[in-house]
Order: C-alpha cells, then structure tokens, then sequence
C-alpha cells in the first residue's frame, strides 16, 4: 500500500514513519528547503525520542521518502494524508487553515486516479466539507473521498501513542474510504486496537474535545495546588485521592506553572471560537485558556517572593525551558513569561535545556545566558528555578544545590523533589501546592 504525507513536521514526520514502519510505502513532502535538506541528509528537524532511528531503518528498507515534488509524491496512492500546521489566526483565536485549503488544492490538481484525502491536521468542525468543495472546484473530474483522522501524538512519546494507542478516529462515511483506511490501520487492527468511524464532523470535534477535556484537567489541579497552599494541604495526596477514582484516572493530575505546547493553548481557544460561532458557547473551555493564561503570567511572582521580594542584581539558574521534557518544542512554553518577567525586573538569567536552547534563543531576551549544562548554570547563582521535569535534573543531590546557591533557594515549579529533603539540605524550598517547612 501507498500513501503520501503531505508535511514533514512533527505531526507529519512521526506518522510517515510509524506508518512505513508498519509496511506502507510513504512518501513524506516537505517544502521547506532547509527541513527536506535535513531529512535527506538523514538528519531530524525536531526532536523526538526514537524518531531519528525509526526514519532511518525504514528509508534504508526503502519504504519511507522524502521529497518536495507534490506530484511525484501523490503518484500511484491510495490516500492521502494532509498534515500542516494550524497556527492560531492571528487577533481572533481561530484555527488558520490556509495551509490545508491550499494543500488540498494542490493534492487535487496533482492526483490522476481515485484517492482518499484525510486531514492529519487538527482542523476546526466543517474544514472536511470545506475540502471536498475545493477539491471538487479545483478537479470536477477527480475521483476522490475526503476524511477526517485526527492525531492523539504527545511529544516526547509520539511513536508509541501511534503504535500503541488508545483508539483511531476515522471520520467519513464513504465505504470506499472506510476500506481503504481500514487496510491502512489493520497491523493496529490486530493488536485489537479501537478503531472509531464516524462522520467527518464527529472526528473533527472528537480532536478538540479530547485535548480540552485534558487541558481542564491541568488547570483543575493547579486551581487545588493553589487552595491546597492555602489551607496547609498536599495536592500530590488530592491528586492520588481523585486519580483512584476510575471515573476521573491519575493521568493529567500533575500541579505546575500552567500547559503549553503545540496543542493546548491553540485547541482550547480554537474549540471556544468554534462553540462561540455555533452558538453554543463552552464557558469551562474559555475559563480553562483565560487561569492557564494567568498561570503562567504569574509564575515568576512566585519566584520573586522566593528570594525576598526582589530579584534585582540576583543571578537566577533556570532549568528546562521547553513546555515539557523529551522535546525541542519551545511553543507556549511556560518558561518563556517566567524568563521575560524575571529580565524585566532586573535578574542575571543563567539557563539550561538539554534540548530546547537554540529553539529558545530567538524566543528568549538577549541578556540570558545560555549554559552548557545544569552545573555551569547552578554555579554562583543566588537561585534556581525549575521549569521542566527533565529526568536529568531529578539527580540533582540537595546537597549539591546547596553548595551552589548562594541564597540555597530553589523554586520547583515542577514538584520534582521531596520538600523534607531540600529543607534538610538547608534550603529555602519552594514548591507547587505542597506545605514545606522553612530551612
């Protein structure tokens, strides 16, 4: 079976190549000159644990290319999967699909034979209808069905959300498309993978609900954390005591400086957008974007109370900066609001990301100074700030931090050590809706 991919980037990259890992012959285009030179050249655009490997066993078995020649690519499929960004629009929230109305259009003029044309795409309800007319317009004479098969990839652990995963939504009601689609999903079929079909509109709403529905979780915990620091309560205990209930699950019930990412913040304002245009407004997803949005714009007040109300002069170390660890991905990361408060209020910034720094360079002020690992960033400075759990920083011996920090405060806005051992080690520990005790 062959398919086209039309996008290499994260969402394009990691499904061509699980998909040809599975035995399809894929076909990825990227028009981007710079990434299609990196993937021939046999090099990732991003980072993803796995990836790099993953592409290069199935290039070298011959079932997985790449390039930026639409019609080569869509010679000979049998579907077509479109997987381009769907940005935030700029000053009203919506989802931009320009780049998917104008790569179905040049799918359409490209494809000779009989074909299925699936958005990868986070797309809002009626962007699948919106396809098929283009389509149409563009090649009254085309044989062709259009569906709608979301992806549920989280970064840092893509490959096996696609090889293991919950469900596969496949939105349409062709039968031609539905056979075509089920072939292409069948090694997961056998695993006894829930394969959902469903109409076009169904699959495009199932999307946005899914990841608005997990965002709400975040923001529901990080309203406890902030109660919980209140009253003299432990969230971690309120998240286990909910997270046992089978109706609510332990997933998604971690107290931090707020989501980001590539998916969160544009799903949930996008799906507002979209209940607000039908006239039925979601007023807990907007809710959810407006505290998320608070949450991490006050972040660094709390790090600013943490070292006495004035950060002035002081060196701050802060580690991780991608929205979450096993990534590059810098997009609505949380530290990005910390780091710039921090500058604006007069702090030396001292920062470390395994892998997200030179994504963060551009996005970041020009006083920050970027460290080639946590020990030169934890050197001399007055404080530390951690952002993201990255298991590297995990190991950091309170001990160790000790020594370092002039001030001995830590700011662990990720809640990743234990509040008896910091303060034991003499430091001031400062966490996220867990009581500790002074040093």
């Amino acid at each position: 079976m062959k398919i086209a991919m039309i996008g290499g980037g994260y969402v394009g990259l990691v499904s061509g190549a699980c998909f040809a890992d599975l035995g399809v012959d894929v076909c990825v285009v990227e028009r981007d000159p710079a990434k299609l030179a990196l993937l021939l050249d046999g090099k990732m655009p991003i980072y993803e644990p796995g990836l790099e490997r993953l592409v290069h066993e199935n290039v070298a078995a011959g079932r997985l290319s790449f390039t930026g020649d639409l019609p080569t690519a869509v010679s000979g499929v049998e579907a077509v999967f479109i997987a381009v960004g769907t940005p935030t629009r700029r000053g009203d929230g919506h989802a931009d699909v320009s780049y998917v109305n104008a790569a179905a259009e040049q799918v359409a003029l490209a494809l000779t034979d009989y074909a299925v044309i699936v958005t990868k795409s986070t797309v809002p309800v009626g962007t699948g209808r919106r396809i098929a007319e283009i389509v149409k317009h563009a090649r009254p004479d085309l044989a062709f069905d259009v569906a709608s098969n979301p992806e549920f990839l989280r970064e840092g652990s893509a490959i096996g959300d696609f090889m293991r995963p919950d469900r596969v939504v496949i939105g349409t009601q062709s039968a031609r498309a539905q056979e075509v689609l089920r072939r292409l999903y069948r090694p997961l079929n056998l695993i006894e993978t829930p394969i959902l079909f469903t109409a076009i509109e169904t699959a495009e709403l199932t999307k946005y609900a899914a990841n608005s529905f997990l965002a709400m979780k975040v923001t529901f915990i990080n309203e406890m954390a902030d109660l919980c620091e209140k009253v003299g309560a432990d969230v971690h205990d309120v998240a286990r005591g909910i997270g046992l209930d089978g109706r609510i699950g332990r997933k998604f019930l971690h107290p931090g400086p707020g989501f980001g990412g590539s998916c969160f913040p544009k799903d949930t304002l996008a799906l507002a957008r979209i209940a607000q245009d039908w006239g039925a407004p979601s007023r807990l997803v907007e809710t959810t974007v407006a505290v998320n949005e608070a949450r991490k714009a006050g972040m660094a007040a709390r790090v600013v109370a943490a070292c006495g109300g004035s950060v002035r002069g002081k060196t701050i170390a802060v580690l991780g900066l991608t929205f979450k660890p096993e990534t590059d991905d810098m997009r609505d990361s949380p530290s990005l609001p910390v780091v710039h408060r921090l500058v604006e209020e007069g702090a030396i910034i001292r920062a470390f990301d395994p892998e997200g720094m030179e994504a963060a360079k551009p996005m970041l002020p020009s006083q920050v100074v970027f460290c080639a690992g946590a020990a030169e960033a934890l050197a001399g400075a007055d404080a530390m700030v951690l952002i993201t759990e990255w298991n590297e920083f995990r190991a950091l011996a309170p001990d160790m931090l000790a020594t370092a920090l002039r001030d001995k405060t830590v700011v662990d806005l990720r809640n990743v050590f234990e509040p008896a051992e910091m303060t034991a080690a003499g430091l001031h520990y400062v966490a996220v809706g867990r009581p500790t005790k002074a040093a």
